[in-house]
């Protein structure tokens, strides 16, 4: 009876065994069978109930004798670029935004934990948008790495990873067709040329190191810098999931063989247009730039545009610390005062997009593309130093009409004339387009102004032009209807700043030895800025004062011949209006 007892009992524990170890199982498979990894969701353009799993992001914990201010803020992650550190914030829902007056850039060494330097950081952009606040640093010194600390407590808020900038998905948006646009650095593609997308694929999630946890998608195209990425359903269908500053999803894209790249890039922070294509845009003509450093001449550059016939600017800055912001907000104050001394029917509409990545000009101006697409009928790409010249005295509107006659016009490119320093040797107190009047024989090259809903959706470009859909063509204008004043070869004091960085992504700096015959370098110099002792006479080939007597006759005050950008400047008595225009 005993053993009978014993095995009745053996039978029991074994089939308590048998049915808890099936439980366990089954919520294994529940709970972690069906990751990201498991499913090959289906893509299209209908919306239909999908699956979709609720993804966490981890808690911040709580530190011992931190204040409720000094646990509102985290760091979110960290880019390491040549010249600076790119600190991005997260913020508790209810906490207070930080300002450059609020943080410190703190540098650690690698033997110790204690801090070792303090500095105030370069500047702090996103304004009052928490989800995409950053933190400029100055570059920290060989061995140490950088931080944040807040000056009213000391706090070092918690850290999230480090990335370094040669090899990272830096951007991305959901276009109007549902795909993802991913922009990644080091990818190493040949300018102008498609790649074979059967290399690459997309992945989602948010630990990037963790492959069992993400979603994975079809490449559809990949040219130069930027992916063109099939979303997931789950994806599109998740707008709340990537509304809040601490449960946004990441994209990037994986090399096959070669690993996963990192990434900063989310798809729900970008764009997603959805206008009717073939609608009347608000505007007819829009320009885009990319800047550093030059507010000082962006005021001449866009009060002349306004004139003939610019009513959009999109200035694309990339990490600019001369006060650009005021800058713009100064020349906005100024033109809407002068209205009814130029145009009542000007609209001045200037937004100032923080574009931090460096030698992206390319990228960079296929994301203004698409950001413009939906209110712009024609985009140009500009430089703050060029300027169009209708040499008949038409104005822009003129010359699109013209050009919209043709349907199958998706491109119209303009010759660049090349002007030199013209004799000075200081910046000429009036400007460039009335100081400068000395210029090479031949056009260099061209720019272009595009229609946005013409582009190739690889959004290929050389920052020059674009490259088309299928059925529209790029056409020449005439140089006795419209040419561009590039001034390039200024006074030594503003062209030894280009020696700094070049912004296109498939040029050399000039400090590089590299493509030394280039007419992307300024011939007859080296690699280092030194004056040489001709600079002021280089360069004059042609005397031109088309452009210097046209504007002169349009905006010279008639008793004192002044401009009306020489009236703005840092001590000017414009005042400053609070609301700041960003994009």
């Amino acid at each position: 009876m005993k053993d009978r007892g014993k095995k009745h009992r053996d039978v029991v524990s074994w089939s308590r065994f048998f049915w808890c170890t099936l439980v366990v199982i089954f919520s294994c498979v529940i709970f972690t069978g069906f990751t990201f990894s498991t499913f090959r969701l289906l893509f299209g353009e209908t919306f239909r109930p999908a699956l979709v799993f609720k993804w966490r992001a981890p808690v911040m914990e709580s530190i011992p004798g931190d204040s409720p201010v000094t646990r509102s803020i985290s760091i979110r992650e960290t880019v390491m670029l040549p010249d600076q550190a790119l600190i991005f914030l997260n913020y508790l829902p209810s906490a207070r935004l930080f300002t450059k007056e609020d943080i410190d850039c703190v540098y650690f060494s690698a033997e110790s934990s204690q801090r070792q330097l303090r500095k105030p950081p370069l500047d702090v952009e996103g304004g009052g948008d928490r989800d995409n606040q950053i933190v400029r640093c100055p570059h920290q010194p060989r061995g140490f790495t950088v931080s944040l600390a807040l000056k009213s407590s000391g706090h070092v808020p918690p850290v999230g990873p480090s990335h370094r900038w040669d090899s990272l998905a830096y951007e991305a948006m959901i276009d109007r067709d549902n795909t993802t646009i991913v922009f990644v650095k080091g990818l190493n593609l040949r300018p102008e040329r498609l790649s074979n997308v059967s290399r690459y694929e997309c992945v989602y999630g948010w630990d990037f190191r963790r492959p069992k946890f993400l979603l994975r998608s079809d490449v559809v195209s990949i040219a130069q810098e930027i992916v063109r990425c099939k979303t997931p359903l789950s994806v599109l269908n998740s707008p709340r999931r990537m509304s809040t500053s601490n449960n946004f999803v990441k994209v990037s894209v994986r090399l096959k063989g070669r690993g996963i790249f990192r990434s900063i890039a989310r798809p729900g922070s970008g764009l997603r247009p959805g206008n009717d294509p073939y609608t009347r845009k608000q505007y007819e003509m829009c320009v885009c730039t990319m800047l550093r450093n030059q507010a000082r001449f962006l005021k001449e550059w866009v009060i002349y545009h306004a004139r003939i016939g610019v009513q959009r600017w999109f200035i694309y800055d990339n990490n600019s610390d001369d006060d650009i912001e005021n800058v713009i907000d100064n020349v906005v104050d100024m033109l809407l005062s002068k209205t009814k001394d130029i145009d009542k029917e000007v609209n001045y509409n200037i937004t100032r997009h923080v574009w931090p990545w460096i030698k992206t000009q390319e990228a960079g101006f296929s994301h203004c593309a698409l950001r413009a697409r939906d209110t712009c009928e024609w985009v140009g790409f500009i430089d703050v130093d060029e300027f169009f010249y209708l040499p008949s005295g038409l104005v822009l509107h003129d010359v699109l009409q013209n050009q919209s006659r043709y349907s199958y016009v998706g491109e119209v490119r303009v010759s660049c004339y090349s002007f030199g320093p013209s004799g000075l040797k200081h910046v000429p107190e009036q400007g460039v387009t009335a100081g400068y009047n000395c210029r090479l024989a031949a056009p260099e090259r061209h720019k272009s102004i595009v229609k946005p809903e013409a582009l190739n959706s690889t959004l290929i470009n050389v920052v020059h032009h674009f490259h088309l859909r299928k059925g529209f063509e790029f056409v020449n204008v005439d140089k006795g209807v419209m040419v561009i004043n590039h001034y390039k070869y200024q006074v030594w004091e503003v062209f030894k700043e280009k020696f700094y960085r070049r912004v296109a992504t498939y040029v050399a700096d000039w400090q590089d030895d590299q493509n030394a015959g280039s007419k992307d370098r300024a011939p007859g110099l080296g690699t280092r800025p030194v004056q040489p002792p001709d600079w002021s006479s280089r360069f004059c080939e042609v005397t031109d004062n088309g452009l210097r007597n046209q504007v002169l006759r349009l905006f010279a005050d008639p008793e004192t011949q002044t401009l009306p950008w020489q009236e703005v400047g840092e001590q000017g008595n414009l005042r400053k209006t609070r609301n700041k225009r960003k994009a």
